[in-house]
């Protein structure tokens, strides 16, 4: 039999409605379009069965294959919704409100049971920010970040604490996707001097910094996003900086951390200063993609023993979607980017096409694997709103543009579990489209009268750097070398790298003093001392200076320094000082 279409859900000014996926793109006659315009919330089910909105009136549920209405919740003023990932319980969160006379307001956080409708728990959640409560796949377990602690329920009973989890000042948690056992990570940051951590803990053991599955401590943090993979075996924390103090940056200071739950952890080497973009796993678990520095930001695909396996080079992007099966790479520059793309076959590290999706908002993947949508929509930009879907070849198959005086809120893609849509191979042939998804030509820029009969010169800000394999060549048998080897083995090369230079030096003053007569009388004649030993050590001094006036060069050009570079850099004064005594002393 083959897998079903996936249904799109737009909301906007025009009311709630579902369009068909590919191939048809009509609209869907089963659910029944809301034509409200007060349409607030809309939520899928995990497995994409159940489908939730609020319309200004009520939270309604239906069944997406039948449209049957399932429950309605007299809510008027939800303004979030969330599914337990098996539609157990609807959790619904709306502003909190306190009474004119200054009294505690009810509870604004509800947790619904969906086969009953009747309401198993109500709580005070006052920031809309992390509102709803995580559980974990098959919902043994569900848990809520409760004043510096984090509560943990089982099998959905709200009334009873199974657990806690208390630290200092506890910011943030997430629980770890998959099957049993359950893992915690959770951030704590850093203040009167001491650093911010993260910990993995595993359900139910949180017997202190001891039972921690890893630890890993960092200062420069006022705020952390942690993504587990899918497997939870790893965590990458983003943590960011909101004043970068350096002044290189607006946008503050990114580092990238990974923290295995064997204890591993390390800091991800990014070659590119600048800002980190965006992060994202692969499916498979075992590799993930970041995109980072300054524009042209760079790209590049890291191993979980954090090296580099594939660098896309450097280009207008500033985000990375991987394909639901983990096969096929986005890389695409939105914002306040021209919304270019690029589409990669994983396994090969092939370019297979570049759409262009001008003032997109929103990217998502289709369950399927083959198809995306970009859309337009407000209030981030109150113009020319619509939607947009693609193949991956860059076929342009669908477009919808609302009237000039309505306005696109949202699209979501209906949810399928994994193994609904088998993989298929990777295509690099354009499939066939009715409509041209081909860009209006940018106009060309200006240029003066004087100039218009002559060739074009082109001059770039920018050289892009070209992608790279990263990956050891399968034909040496050199296995990658380890973070040390390659230290040492750079070391080595900057050394063999100074003694070619002073040889080179020392050929060159050779070769000026055996020079013609003729020469300049400005040329100066080498000094020496008559002491084979002293002009030894002057020889020695100029090379270091030499040396530090290299490394100075780097520091200005950008390169982090080693403690023991910075070392050499600050005795300058002192072997200027040295050096001086001795030529005086000639």
């Amino acid at each position: 039999m083959a897998p079903p279409a996936p249904l799109l859900a737009v909301r906007g000014s025009e009311g709630l409605y579902m369009v068909n996926g590919p191939p048809s793109f009509t609209e869907s006659t089963a659910f029944q379009r809301d034509s409200g315009k007060n349409c607030k919330v809309v939520a899928f089910s995990k497995d994409g069965s159940l489908f939730a909105w609020c319309n200004g009136e009520k939270v309604n549920i239906v069944d997406v294959t039948s449209a049957e209405l399932l429950r309605s919740f007299d809510l008027p003023k939800a303004v979030c919704l969330e599914f337990s990932p098996k539609n157990n319980v609807l959790a619904t969160w709306q502003a909190y409100t306190t009474a004119k006379d200054g009294t505690a307001g009810v509870p604004n956080l509800q947790l619904h049971d969906v086969k009953t409708g009747k309401c198993l728990k109500s709580f005070i959640q006052k920031k809309m920010q992390n509102w709803c409560p995580c559980w974990a796949d098959d919902e043994s377990i569900c848990a809520r970040n409760v004043n510096n602690e984090v509560h943990f329920f089982e099998n959905n009973n709200f009334n009873t604490i199974a657990n806690k989890l208390h630290l200092q000042k506890v910011n943030d948690f997430v629980l770890s996707p998959g099957a049993q056992p359950t893992k915690v990570a959770v951030y704590v940051p850093g203040s009167k001097g001491a650093p911010s951590f993260v910990r993995l803990y595993q359900y139910p053991s949180f017997g202190g910094p001891q039972s921690a599955l890893a630890n890993k401590s960092f200062f420069k943090a006022d705020k952390v996003t942690m993504l587990w993979n899918k497997k939870a075996t790893a965590v990458l924390v983003i943590a960011s900086t909101e004043v970068d103090k350096t002044g290189a940056s607006y946008y503050g200071e990114q580092t990238l951390h990974y923290i295995a739950t064997n204890g591993e952890s390390a800091v991800v080497q990014l070659p590119k200063t600048g800002p980190i973009y965006d992060v994202v796993w692969n499916p498979n678990s075992v590799e993930f993609c970041v995109v980072y520095g300054f524009m042209p930001a760079k790209a590049t695909v890291f191993n979980l023993k954090c090296d580099p396996v594939f660098d896309f080079g450097t280009g207008p992007r500033n985000a990375a979607y991987y394909s639901p099966h983990g096969h096929i790479l986005v890389l695409a520059g939105f914002g306040n980017l021209r919304g270019q793309m690029e589409v990669w076959d994983v396994k090969n590290y092939k370019l297979i096409s570049k759409p262009v999706a001008s003032d997109s908002t929103y990217f998502a993947w289709c369950p399927d694997g083959e198809h995306i949508v970009t859309a337009t929509c407000a209030p981030r930009l109150r113009v020319s709103n619509g939607y947009k879907i693609w193949h991956y070849t860059g076929s342009l198959l669908h477009s919808y543009e609302v009237p000039s005086d309505e306005e696109m809120w949202q699209v979501s893609w209906q949810p399928f579990l994994d193994g609904v849509f088998p993989v298929k191979a990777v295509k690099y042939q354009a499939v066939p489209s009715e409509l041209l998804s081909a860009e209006p030509k940018p106009a060309q820029a200006y240029r003066p009268p004087a100039l218009r009969n002559k060739p074009v010169t082109s001059s770039k800000l920018h050289e892009d750097e070209p992608p790279q394999n990263m990956k050891p060549q399968s034909g040496s048998s050199d296995k990658p070398l380890s973070k040390t080897a390659l230290k040492n083995q750079r070391k080595h090369e900057a050394k063999k790298a100074a003694k070619q230079e002073a040889k080179a030096d020392v050929n060159q003053e050779s070769a000026q003093s055996s020079g013609p007569q003729s020469a300049p009388r400005s040329a100066v004649p080498a000094v020496t001392s008559g002491d084979p030993e002293v002009d030894k050590k002057i020889k020695n001094l100029k090379k270091k200076l030499k040396a530090i006036e290299q490394l100075k060069e780097q520091a200005a050009a950008g390169k982090q320094l080693e403690k023991n570079q910075l070392e050499k850099i600050q005795k300058e004064t002192a072997l200027l000082q040295e050096l001086e005594d001795l030529e005086l002393g000639l």
